[in-house]
């Protein structure tokens, strides 16, 4: 439905309205850059301007629309991309006056998650986002509703156009109905995969973090070289938009559970949000969130910022370690961990020793050390607890296998009979 920028090195100019509650502005400015790179376009000139209030008709000041226009002719850009969400009059009314393309940030995201979704869960859950988008813009968007997935060719005169306006919107309403029921089965699949994973009583641990902030590489770090489970990693934003979820060893009969997810921007679209909110329901459900932040960004706490308001407007509410990572690219060396914070190098693997240890006292910590004497006649007692437990120690004795170890009480039943005291 909606066209997808596809000219690379297209020359674009970037424009933001900087309001008096803005407290991040320029790294506003900054990002959409970043985003405009995510798709090859070659940013050749930037505008912004201070307002209590964007303009209603053309979000910028009539005298910056002009300026914008001439840039446009001097610059030879053939896209303008605005840093918040515009109206459809607004875009109209902008197209009309620049004679360009205009695009908004939300817009931007669209174009790059189209890109990057390979999955089919993927693929819907972008359709979905971009329809949604689209439907409360149907009305006056003319010129830009045949870029966005309409058929604005209609749509100049009223009468005949109206009607072409309301089968598109109908048309629209029926496949987003139909992207709901398709994206109601896999949410169903997912569950019972949740439900088998469950039964392995497997902790579960999930990445959650600002795009690009290592979150693929850590998985990929943490499941050392077993090259058939890796996940896709790239330095880019959005390289990653589905939900892997994969077995990594912490230790010797410490394993767990760990949920790669879909990174977040600043102003990520809500319906972006609503789109992946299936797709997130990894970390809802989570024992363990590790909150994945890229350290050699200067902007960290900035994305730090982000990805706690958007957890939070998620109702995603889970305990939590902040994993700095990228320490590999600071000359300084690594600060001491403290309290939920550790440093790390995913590339390097420095660091990654210690994250084990952490991640295993959070989701082990009801964990018991009990003494059990096993008679080498159950042989399969003795195998029980060295799949389920964790052995500190095990020694042949007269009168069996003397075995230390942690135990989840959930798993005593099948052998606490063998159950000789309860060790501190």
């Amino acid at each position: 439905m909606h066209e997808q920028l596809r000219q690379t090195t297209q020359p674009t100019i970037i424009v933001g309205v900087e309001l008096q509650k803005d407290t991040d502005f320029h790294y506003s400015m900054e990002e959409l850059n970043n985003l405009a790179d995510a798709l090859d376009l070659q940013v050749v000139g930037q505008l912004t301007q201070k307002l209590p209030v964007p303009n209603q008709a053309t979000y910028i000041g009539a005298g910056k629309a002009s300026e914008l226009s001439m840039m446009c002719e001097s610059l030879g850009a053939t896209l303008v991309v605005f840093n918040d969400e515009l109206s459809p009059s607004q875009i109209r009314n902008l197209e009309k006056l620049l004679e360009v393309t205009v695009y908004d940030r939300t817009m931007l995201i669209l174009d790059i998650f189209g890109e990057r979704a390979k999955t089919k869960e993927a693929q819907l859950q972008v359709e979905m986002a971009r329809l949604r988008y689209l439907l409360p813009r149907l009305v006056g968007m003319r010129a830009s509703l045949s870029r966005q997935g309409g058929s604005g060719t209609g749509l100049a005169n009223r009468g005949a156009g109206e009607t072409k306006l309301e089968l598109d919107r109908r048309k629209i309403e029926a496949r987003i109905h139909a992207l709901e029921k398709d994206l109601e089965e896999i949410v169903k699949r997912r569950e019972l995969q949740r439900k088998r994973r469950k039964k392995q009583a497997l902790p579960v641990v999930a990445l959650v973090g600002y795009t690009n902030a290592g979150k693929s590489s850590l998985m990929n770090a943490m499941l050392d070289n077993a090259e058939e489970k890796r996940v896709f990693e790239k330095d880019m934003l959005f390289a990653t938009l589905d939900t892997s979820v994969r077995k990594v060893e912490l230790d010797k009969n410490h394993s767990v559970l760990l949920a790669d997810t879909v990174g977040f921007v600043s102003k990520l679209p809500t319906h972006l949000v609503k789109a992946f909110r299936s797709t997130l329901e990894e970390a809802r459900e989570a024992d363990l969130l590790l909150h994945v932040v890229d350290y050699s960004n200067e902007r960290h706490r900035e994305m730090v910022k982000t990805t706690n308001e958007t957890l939070q407007a998620m109702e995603i509410d889970r305990p939590m370690i902040y994993v700095y990572n990228k320490m590999d690219r600071l000359k300084e060396a690594f600060p001491q961990a403290h309290g939920d914070e550790l440093f790390i190098s995913a590339k390097t693997k420095q660091g990654l020793d210690l994250l084990a240890q952490k991640i295993a006292s959070y989701v082990f910590q009801d964990l018991e050390k009990h003494l059990f004497i096993v008679p080498y006649r159950d042989g399969e007692a003795a195998a029980y607890l060295n799949n389920h437990a964790h052995v500190h120690t095990q020694r042949a004795e007269e009168d069996g296998w003397h075995i230390v170890a942690d135990l989840h009480e959930r798993d005593l039943k099948r052998v606490e009979s063998y159950c000789v005291s309860k060790e501190q």
